[in-house]
């Protein structure tokens, strides 16, 4: 069952400001090599440093995204290198949401990702030319679609969140990832609704959400039944937007409606006008989880902009995007701040928060 206003409001206030990023090491590829046993070793190494940063600036939780091949091929090598992620996150004082299901996927008919050594691609945000940040002409293509593998998916979210479900270092499922996306629409769907029925049934301590996103919530007969179907099944309310600050402004308005906390869960393009200086100050005085996009620049070369930015300049070079700047990401490879005024930015706002925290929960 959903959770109550109080009940999500009362869980959401016992914590400290929730604030963070999507996170990989800066030697991954992609998911694969976030989780497969190949190199893991040495890229655990690295993120040890990098919680090492995170921690010094202040953020508290990231966001991980489970990878199915990875569980599936390697299971017991999977499910100790996730404990050992979770473990180290929480020596530095990091929690997790974990993100179970995704739709940002490429159509079938292009070469799946294997277990293996990951190719990359320089210059190309995600760390291939062909990503799903491009703008294909077929639907994305999900393991769920195909019955002889989607009992195993399932097994791997039921696995996972039954292990879970009383571990406070998880501290929000997200049930899944924009789904609809990949011109996949509501054909997603009935997944969505059997990942939620499926962890609804497990009932963990934490709440769930499935974020909204790349939707006008002003005019809410015109979001896919597929968004509203997550809006309306989430404990706590989430949204993706890269847009800039007075578009972020009416979204949170709109989301204040349903009475529920909210997160922004991917957020910081900095060509877009989404940037640092405004959206964090923004995001604190709102009390709005958030989780940028990136950490430190690697191999998934996320401060490059997406395909779809380049595939609109192209029709329209006076569109007003900023090619000058790194899209995502905070550091630099080798650890020095992108910008310093952004991690001086963050580090007040954060020690703002806590100082809020502790006085608010003062005996």
């Amino acid at each position: 069952m959903r959770w109550s206003k109080e009940k999500i409001w009362n869980w959401y206030n016992s914590k400290p400001w929730i604030r963070g990023c999507n996170y990989m090491s800066a030697n991954c590829a992609n998911r694969i090599d976030q989780w497969q046993e190949l190199g893991f070793e040495e890229r655990f190494k690295t993120t040890e440093e990098e919680f090492k940063l995170m921690q010094s600036m202040g953020y508290n939780s990231i966001r991980i995204i489970l990878e199915f091949v990875v569980w599936d091929k390697q299971h017991d090598g999977f499910m100790e290198r996730f404990e050992r992620y979770i473990t180290l996150a929480d020596k530095y004082g990091i929690s997790c949401m974990v993100v179970l299901a995704n739709d940002c996927m490429r159509p079938k008919s292009f070469e799946v990702n294997k277990i293996g050594e990951q190719k990359v691609d320089l210059g190309y945000h995600g760390g291939r030319k062909i990503s799903q940040h491009g703008n294909q002409d077929a639907m994305g293509w999900h393991v769920l679609d195909d019955p002889s593998i989607a009992p195993r998916y399932f097994e791997m979210v039921k696995e996972i969140v039954t292990k879970y479900k009383n571990d406070e270092r998880i501290i929000i499922w997200n049930v899944y990832n924009e789904v609809g996306n990949s011109k996949r629409q509501d054909v997603s769907l009935p997944n969505l609704k059997k990942m939620f029925e499926l962890v609804r049934k497990i009932d963990p301590c934490q709440p769930l959400t499935c974020e909204v996103w790349n939707v006008n919530l002003e005019k809410y007969q015109d979001i896919s039944e597929v968004q509203r179907y997550g809006l309306e099944h989430s404990d706590i309310l989430s949204y993706h937007n890269y847009e800039d600050y007075i578009t972020n402004i009416r979204l949170i308005k709109k989301l204040k409606d349903y009475g529920r906390p909210i997160l922004n869960t991917e957020w910081l393009a900095r060509g877009k006008g989404n940037t640092v200086e405004e959206m964090f100050p923004l995001f604190y005085l709102e009390k709005i989880g958030c989780y940028n996009w990136g950490f430190v620049a690697g191999k998934n070369q996320t401060y490059e902009p997406w395909n779809t930015i380049w595939e609109e300049y192209e029709k329209d070079p006076n569109i007003n995007y900023d090619f000058t700047k790194w899209f995502h990401d905070l550091y630099r490879p080798n650890h020095r701040p992108y910008n310093p005024k952004e991690i001086e930015l963050i580090k007040k706002f954060c020690k703002l928060a806590d100082e809020d925290f502790s006085k608010n929960h003062e005996k």
